[in-house]
């Protein structure tokens, strides 16, 4: 990718425009990078409101319509669903069941099981199941 900068008088005039075929997540890296890495969202343990940026976030998983945020240290609660989440977390967030999403940096390793899902390690150390349905997407995300 060819990577062109111009020198502007003021910050006023700064932007970044990228020219691309289609949004990879090299992409949606870069521009989340660009603006800053501030993408964060309300959540909430044990009846205290937070804002959780994003880059904490391991998974999301939905049950018993309650959505739960789990980063290393903790679960949260969130008022969003996962559909929402689904949106406002683009890049390395996707879908890989019906009820989670799953930040792929998060990953350390994945092993194929005899089902055709696919059984995810996350840098914490716990282990999500990957379904069927989402095998073929998450592989080619992970470079696989």
């Amino acid at each position: 990718m060819r990577v062109e900068i111009e020198r502007v008088n003021s910050k006023d005039e700064e932007k970044a425009v990228i020219k691309a075929v289609e949004i990879t997540d090299e992409i949606s890296g870069a521009v989340e990078l660009l603006e800053g890495g501030n993408k964060s969202f309300a959540v909430s343990y044990e009846d205290n409101a937070y804002i959780l940026k994003t880059e904490a976030v391991y998974y999301i998983e939905s049950v018993d319509k309650k959505t739960f945020v789990y980063t290393k240290e903790r679960c949260y609660d969130t008022k969003y669903r996962l559909y929402e989440l689904e949106t406002m977390l683009s890049g390395y967030f996707m879908r890989c069941s019906k009820s989670m999403i799953i930040n792929l940096k998060k990953v350390r390793s994945v092993k194929s099981q005899m089902s055709g899902r696919i059984e995810a390690t996350l840098l914490n150390d716990e282990v999500v199941l990957i379904s069927r349905g989402y095998v073929k997407e998450v592989k080619r995300r992970l470079g696989l």
